[in-house]
C-alpha cells in the first residue's frame, strides 16, 4: 500500500495546455474539458507537453475544482508514472521518516513540520529526540529528467533553495544535523545537481556538503493509488 493515498480515484485525460505556471487546460476522459490547479511552480520541463497522458484528482470544494496529480512521462528509458504535485513531497517523506524507513533519519521520537529557523525559514520537518542531535529537514520535490535514468535539481532558478542551504549549514555549525532529503517522484537510477540551471544553487549544494550538511535521494513508486518514498539512489557530484 502506498503512503500517500490519493483521497479519490484519480480522472484520466489528455493535457491541452499548462499556463501561468499554475493552471493547467484538460480534456478529461469522460467529455468535459477543465482547468486544473498546477501545484508546481518548477519549469516542468519534458512532463507539460500537450496531449500528454494525465490524471487529475477532483477537489469539489477549491476554487478550480480540481488538481493535476500525475502524468505519464516519456522518460529516457521509456514512459513512466510521475507526480507533478510538489505539495505531496513533504507529507511522502514525513510518512516515510515515522515509519523509520530512511535508515539515516530513524530513531527518532518526535516529528514537526514546518517549524522556524534560520533567517525568517521554515523547516519542512523536524525530528528531535533521537540517538543522534536533533535534525532539520529541508525536502525538495525532484521532477527533472535529461539524462536517462538520471534525476536532477532544480529544474528552475531557486534562490529560495539557495537560502535553505544556507540555513542548514548554520545548524550544523551550532550542534544540530542539516539534511537535505530529494523527493524524486518517479524512477531514477541516480540523482544529480543541474549546476547548467541554477549554478548559484550548486556553488551553494557543494558549500554546504562541505559544511556538514547531509544530502539523501530518494526515488518513488508512484500508482494510480498514491505514491510512497521507494529507494535511496546515489548523489552523483559533477566538477
Amino acid at each position: 500500500m502506498a503512503a500517500m493515498q490519493f483521497t479519490a480515484p484519480l480522472l484520466p485525460g489528455r493535457l491541452i495546455q499548462r499556463y501561468k505556471r499554475f493552471l493547467a487546460d484538460v480534456a478529461l476522459d469522460d467529455g468535459r474539458l477543465v482547468t486544473a490547479h498546477v501545484a508546481n511552480s518548477g519549469a516542468m520541463t519534458g512532463l507539460k507537453t500537450p496531449g500528454s497522458r494525465i490524471w487529475l484528482l477532483e477537489k469539489p470544494h477549491t476554487k478550480l475544482g480540481f488538481s493535476w496529480e500525475l502524468v505519464e512521462a516519456p522518460l529516457p528509458d521509456g514512459p513512466a508514472l510521475v507526480g507533478v504535485n510538489t505539495a505531496h513531497a513533504n507529507s511522502i517523506a514525513a510518512e516515510a521518516i515515522v515509519a523509520g524507513r530512511v535508515p539515516e533519519l530513524a530513531g527518532y521520537a518526535a516529528l514537526r513540520r514546518e517549524v522556524p529557523y534560520g533567517l525568517n525559514s521554515r523547516v519542512d520537518i523536524f525530528i528531535s529526540d533521537g540517538p543522534t542531535p536533533p535534525a532539520f529537514v529541508e525536502v525538495k520535490n525532484v521532477t527533472l529528467w535529461r539524462e536517462g535514468p538520471l534525476a536532477e535539481f532544480p529544474d528552475a532558478v531557486t534562490s529560495r533553495g539557495t537560502k535553505h542551504l544556507a540555513d542548514l549549514a548554520r545548524e550544523v555549525a551550532s550542534g544540530a544535523r542539516g539534511v537535505m532529503l530529494y523527493v524524486i517522484q518517479g524512477p531514477a537510477e541516480g540523482f544529480a545537481i543541474a549546476g547548467d540551471v541554477d549554478p548559484v544553487y550548486a556553488e551553494a549544494f557543494a558549500f554546504a556538503r562541505s559544511a556538514g550538511v547531509e544530502a539523501y535521494a530518494w526515488t518513488c513508486e508512484v500508482s494510480l493509488h498514491g505514491i510512497t518514498l521507494a529507494a535511496p539512489v546515489p548523489i552523483l557530484m559533477r566538477g
